[in-house]
């Protein structure tokens, strides 16, 4: 049996006219259903308030006059209370007999610094201890003047020895009016004078070589020819 198919020639638009004619009427566009983006993106928003009472409608909701927020008063042992005040004045005895437990760094009074291309941590170890003081200059009691003689005597004999952790001892200067004076002094020297290029970083001492009335310095660690040669200019 052979299939017969069918082709559906046009000849021309009369053919076109005809063949319309005779197709079934369908549906009117305005009573046909717009399908649109919006329906999937938003829901109705009625659908989705009564979805939600449906979903709340067995919850109960706490009641709000019965309640009272609980305080927890923490009482200490009396033991405990004893035992710390007696800790507290221990240490405000230690501190004022002794000076024990003051923290030279953490008072206005301290000082630190770093030279050029040197560690930040340098000048806390120097504070610290973990650097050896070979050598020390007590110039508490000396105007400025005759103390910047002795400071740069001082300073040259250390570097001709190869020495290189110093104390200088300068005093507080809380007799001052304003600031200490020789105590700022001496940072200028070891800052801004000739003596900057030697010093690699400074810090208050520790309370056992002065505290804030005394200043570690670390000297750059030189070769003998070079010290050969600040010996020679300063015997010259």
């Amino acid at each position: 049996m052979k299939i017969r198919r069918f082709s559906l020639v046009l000849h021309s638009f009369q053919d076109l006219k005809i063949l319309k004619e005779n197709l079934p009427a369908s549906f009117p566009l305005s009573r046909q259903k717009k399908i649109t983006l919006q329906n999937y993106l938003s829901p109705d928003p009625g659908t989705e308030q009564e979805l939600f009472r449906k979903a709340m409608a067995d919850v109960k909701p706490l009641p709000h006059n019965n309640y009272y927020p609980k305080r927890v008063r923490v009482t200490l042992p009396t033991h405990l209370i004893h035992n710390q005040e007696a800790e507290t004045i221990a240490h405000l005895n230690k501190l004022i007999e002794k000076g024990e437990g003051f923290v030279v760094a953490h008072t206005p009074e301290y000082i630190e610094g770093i030279g050029y291309n040197v560690k930040s941590e340098t000048a806390k170890r120097l504070h610290q201890g973990d650097f050896a003081i070979e050598t020390y200059l007590d110039l508490h009691g000396y105007r400025v003047q005759e103390a910047k003689k002795i400071f740069d005597n001082f300073l040259k004999a250390a570097i001709r020895a190869g020495q290189r952790g110093i104390l200088i001892i300068h005093g507080r200067g809380l007799s001052s009016p304003q600031e200490p004076v020789l105590k700022t002094q001496i940072i200028n020297w070891l800052t801004r004078g000739p003596w900057r290029k030697w010093v690699l970083a400074y810090a208050s001492a520790r309370l056992c070589d002065g505290g804030s009335g005394a200043t570690y310095v670390l000297l750059r660690e030189r070769s003998y020819r070079i010290r050969k040669e600040i010996n020679k200019a300063s015997t010259g």
